[in-house]
């Protein structure tokens, strides 16, 4: 068959084409799903609190991984800024893993621990009181805002069944775990643990 007949059939180029990025997608993607490291978590890998799981949603309700990449890539102006390069093991109880693709601001991979709470909520009341040059928008109304905690217990159990290993227990006690917290608490809370469990 010559290439001009394929060329000019515009069905069977679709079809031709179909095929061969399907068969693209099963070569490098369908390994992935087999592979130790990108399926099994990371020693000392825990699933997230109550009070951290509703911090994680806060922080993607407020845009946060507009701005802010979670995924540190191996590349040395990266690793010697930030820290250790990220890997997938890292992200296995991520549901969806927040990685992010664009750096406005800083990546947020390693920052657990590396500032203290009060920094953290001082950042996020009003960022230019301790980076001036800061172009983050504030955000004073989570100091206002609490949770009310109904729904976490399912987000939980939903979490469970796509094999984050939440116990019966953990979820029972979700509700009064977050009831009553202010949201910039379990933001804060959230991001003390990013990145806490790589030690290379």
């Amino acid at each position: 068959m010559r290439h001009e007949v394929i060329e000019k059939n515009m069905g069977l180029m679709i079809i031709l084409i179909v095929v061969a990025i399907s068969f693209g997608a099963l070569v490098e993607i369908i390994p992935l799903f087999f592979m130790k490291q990108t399926t099994q978590p990371v020693e000392n890998l825990r699933p997230l609190t109550a009070l951290e799981l509703e911090g994680r949603d806060i922080y993607q309700r407020e845009g946060c991984l507009s701005c802010h990449t979670q995924m540190i890539r191996p590349f040395r102006a990266e690793t010697e800024r930030y820290g250790p390069y990220s890997v997938a093991g890292e992200s296995v109880y991520d549901h969806p893993f927040l990685w992010g693709s664009k750096r406005t601001g800083p990546d947020l991979a390693r920052v657990g621990q590396r500032y203290s709470d009060e920094w953290h909520r001082a950042h996020l009341y009003n960022p230019r009181d301790v980076v001036p040059e800061s172009n983050m928008p504030g955000f004073p109304w989570l100091f206002e805002n609490k949770i009310d905690g109904n729904d976490t217990a399912n987000k939980m159990s939903a979490l469970r069944m796509v094999g984050v290993p939440y116990t019966d227990e953990q979820i029972a006690n979700a509700k009064t775990d977050v009831r009553g917290e202010r949201e910039i608490d379990a933001l804060v809370a959230y991001l003390q643990q990013l990145g806490t469990v790589i030690e290379r």
